[in-house]
This record gives structure tokens, sequence and C-alpha cells, in this order.
């Protein structure tokens, strides 16, 4: 997906076949337990399927990351399914990025998957991950 500052992040599910092309150099893994290694850096959310990141304070460091990260590398950011939390990951990027929080979940569903960010409790976290306090 291209942020609005043209920064590439590639979202997708880990069920699904590796797409082709470059490998990312950073993956953000959004699952409830550490998935498979990669072959490349990874850093794991723990973030169980339908629900919210379990530590706020640490995804949002790692999301920052993967952010700045995106400037000049491959990033992704990868969870089962590719929608739901990867989905919110994405709007959260699209916040950093400098989209308003109210509108990222919009961006994301236009520009990645339009059933992008799938539970009512992903699009209020979206909407309240606006600039570090």
């Amino acid at each position: 997906m291209r942020l609005p500052s043209g920064r590439l992040v590639r979202g997708r599910g880990l069920r699904r076949p590796l797409p082709e092309g470059p490998v990312p150099a950073f993956t953000v893994q959004l699952l409830g337990r550490p998935g498979e290694p990669l072959a490349w850096e990874t850093r794991w959310i723990r973030w169980p399927d339908f629900r919210l990141p379990s530590d706020r304070a640490a995804a949002r460091e790692v999301l920052a990351e993967a952010w700045t990260r995106s400037a000049s590398e491959r990033v992704e950011v990868a969870c089962g399914g590719g929608r739901g939390r990867t989905g919110t990951a994405l709007a959260c990027l699209a916040v950093l990025d400098g989209v308003p929080a109210g509108e990222a979940v919009a961006y994301v569903r236009r520009h990645y998957h339009p059933k992008a960010v799938e539970t009512p409790w992903q699009r209020r976290f979206v909407r309240h991950f606006g600039p570090a306090r």
C-alpha cells in the first residue's frame, strides 16, 4: 500500500504463500503467538485474532519503527489472514504518515482492501492512535 508520503508498505496474510517479487527487509508479525521464523528481520506484536495488541505501547513503538524504515527499506506487516490486524496496523502507519486518525480506516480500505480493519474496537484503536503523548 502506498502511503501519502509515497512510502510503500506491503500487507499480507501469513497463511498464504509468499508473494512473488523481492522479499522485505523487515516484517512486523501481528499474531497471538510468535510466527514462523522468516529469512529476514522481523518484530512480533502479540495481537490475538479479532482483538487489539496486548501491549499497546510496544505496538506503537514497533509500528513507528516500521514507518521509519519504510522510507528506505522494503517493509511489510502481516497477520494470519491479512485483513483485520494487518489493516489496523496499516491504518496506524497511515496516521503516522499524516492521514487524520478519523480518516485512516477509509484510506486503508480504499488503497489496500475494502474489508480491512474488521472490528469496531480495531476502528476505535485507529481513531485514538494519534501522536504519542
